[in-house]
């Protein structure tokens, strides 16, 4: 047990280094490298859908609720941010709201209006919770698409007009390029904040796992009939992993609101959830760090790594194979093939750990083959001594 729990803070402690090491990394690259690089591009939009993908998977993975209402939740987060950070002068002018007059005159500051987009989203996610929550399975993913269009439809609306500016955009709000450090006028790294808030809020999920809620949640998702049994109040915690979830689905909107810089509700449709619920099942139905892996491959694959495939100056002998929109057909294959040869995701329902990763590298170079056969040698001899 003594050496269980010290081998247990051991990895704590790479853990924490090994993170130390990946934010000094990142800061030190920002300092040197261009801003504008795809590779900060891909590792922003990576950890914002991070985010929503460890949300969905608290519902979908750990609670066995079967959800497809996160572009809605995301949606809230990014009009609230938007709404509330954009400075008042601009709200009263005619460079956003061209048609209507804007009813909201409060402007709040980048982290209470990231903190309010969270509540919006959780305060709606409750109500809808009333009745939906009481669906199951696929009514309940029909039930949470339908709620996620109707608030699309609603966002667009004329009578919103003066909070959301109906169909239009919104802009000219504070985005990634107006962090600054604390206390002073430095601007603060913007690959850098969304590692630190999106890292920030997962870590409070993992928590939120290991605590007894979580393993009410898991309880849930194993059996119901057996959890209210056992005293587990299967409404109130399938509420709280409802509203919990949607809170941090309006973090990630507030994220993306910041990161794309303008914001429209037509951006938020049903194919984001669809996407966002891929991330979940690549990376693994029940593991986090599978989302976040698979996150940052799924955003590197669809919008880097095979860029290329778009320019028909990388045609083979002459042949017109690719052109614009053939990366996506490479895309869909490259998923395809990982859905069938990784059933259950890259991770599975598993977590990276540092003793995993160990015995992996040990398989790897033959180390316990060695192990072994050293083993084999030392019996020999004893037996003939």
């Amino acid at each position: 047990m003594k050496l269980m729990n010290a081998r247990k803070k051991k990895d704590a402690l790479f853990s924490l280094i090994a993170i130390a090491v990946m934010l000094v990394g990142l800061l030190i690259m920002e300092l040197t490298m261009k801003s504008t690089s795809i590779l900060f591009t891909v590792l922003k939009k990576s950890m914002i859908y991070a985010l929503v993908a460890v949300s969905m998977n608290l519902l979908n993975g750990f609670t066995g609720l079967f959800s497809l209402g996160q572009a809605g939740f995301m949606l809230i987060g990014a009009y609230t941010y938007a709404i509330f950070s954009m400075p008042t002068a601009v709200k009263l002018g005619d460079s956003v709201y061209k048609y209507y007059d804007c009813t909201v005159n409060l402007e709040l500051g980048i982290i209470p209006a990231m903190l309010l987009a969270g509540i919006f989203a959780a305060v709606f996610a409750a109500l809808i919770g009333l009745p939906v929550l009481r669906l199951k399975s696929d009514y309940l993913a029909i039930a949470t698409l339908g709620f996620a269009e109707i608030l699309r439809a609603l966002f667009q609306w004329d009578a919103m007009g003066p909070v959301t500016n109906g169909a239009n955009v919104l802009r000219l709000y504070k985005d990634l390029t107006k962090l600054k450090i604390p206390f002073t006028n430095t601007p603060f790294p913007p690959t850098l904040f969304c590692f630190l808030v999106s890292g920030l809020c997962i870590a409070v999920i993992v928590l939120l796992i290991n605590s007894s809620y979580g393993r009410a949640f898991k309880a849930i998702r194993d059996d119901e009939i057996a959890a209210e049994a056992m005293g587990i109040n299967l409404f109130k915690h399938k509420e709280m992993s409802f509203v919990i979830s949607s809170f941090f689905a309006g973090i990630s909107g507030a994220l993306l609101a910041m990161f794309q810089y303008t914001v429209q509700a037509a951006q938020f449709k049903t194919a984001m959830t669809y996407e966002i619920l891929l991330i979940v099942v690549i990376g693994g139905i029940g593991s986090i760090t599978g989302s976040c892996i698979a996150s940052f491959l799924f955003i590197a694959c669809n919008e880097w790594w095979l860029r290329f495939l778009d320019e028909s100056s990388s045609n083979i002998f002459g042949l017109n194979i690719m052109r614009s929109g053939f990366r996506k057909v490479v895309f869909s294959v490259i998923i395809m093939i990982i859905v069938l040869f990784f059933s259950k995701g890259i991770m599975g329902d598993r977590e990276f750990s540092w003793e995993r990763l160990r015995a992996f590298s040990r398989k790897l170079f033959g180390t316990d083959a060695r192990k072994r056969k050293n083993e084999e040698i030392s019996e020999e001899v004893n037996g003939d001594v």
